[in-house]
């Protein structure tokens, strides 16, 4: 828990075509998490490392958004089309969720249904409620789960920032790696007064004032 908090089920679900990805994900895989993701940012890697019967992918491809936007995405049409949805969205706006302040998260139905759903959460509802049902049937299984977490483990390895500083510096920095050794803080600075004498302290001196 050093690395990050331990967690069963790490929750990567942004749009695809966002690159919306931080890190977060590939630690909480490291440590043992299974995700449930959209094909979006590093979760298409990890998609590709660890396999899809081990992880719970879900939702559109980046291609499936550019043809619904090009076609003209209308988030009403999936809160008419998806009866659960529409019960769970009447009752936020309603504040079935919030009786002391009914109106406490109006906007973000707004933000949803008047403005259009910029993030397209409502087409990938029904996806994501099936990508749960097989996360939850899984849990049920510990023997199975776990197998899965340790497989998910044993495919972090891509994630190692050795590999990745290394791919940096062929793919985009165009750099190679030097055979030249840092001298220890004993052992003097090459090149200068100090080659070949030790230095006292690496240490910055600092001054320190009362405030």
């Amino acid at each position: 828990e050093k690395i990050i908090p331990a967690v069963d089920l790490s929750e990567q679900i942004s749009l695809a075509g966002l690159e919306a990805s931080g890190t977060g994900n590939m630690k909480m895989m490291l440590n043992g998490a299974l995700t449930i993701g959209t094909l979006d940012g590093a979760n298409v890697e990890m998609d590709e490392e660890v396999g899809r019967d081990n992880i719970f992918i879900f939702g559109m491809t980046v291609e499936d958004v550019d043809a619904l936007k090009g076609k003209g995405y209308n988030s009403k049409e999936f809160y008419e089309r998806e009866p659960e949805l529409k019960r769970v969205l009447d009752q936020i706006h309603d504040g079935y969720f919030s009786p002391e302040d009914p109106n406490l998260f109006v906007d973000i139905i707004k933000s949803l249904l008047d403005y259009n759903d910029y993030y397209m959460l409502l087409a990938d509802y029904a996806e994501y409620i099936k990508a749960h049902e097989r996360a939850e049937q899984l849990f049920k299984n510990p023997i199975e789960w776990t197998k899965k977490a340790v497989l998910n483990i044993a495919a972090s390895g891509k994630f190692s920032s050795d590999r990745t500083i290394a791919q940096y510096a062929t793919e985009i920095w165009g750099v190679t790696p030097s055979d030249k050794k840092l001298p220890a803080p004993e052992e003097g600075r090459p090149g200068t007064k100090d080659e070949g004498e030790k230095l006292e302290s690496t240490q910055p001196h600092i001054r320190r004032h009362d405030y």
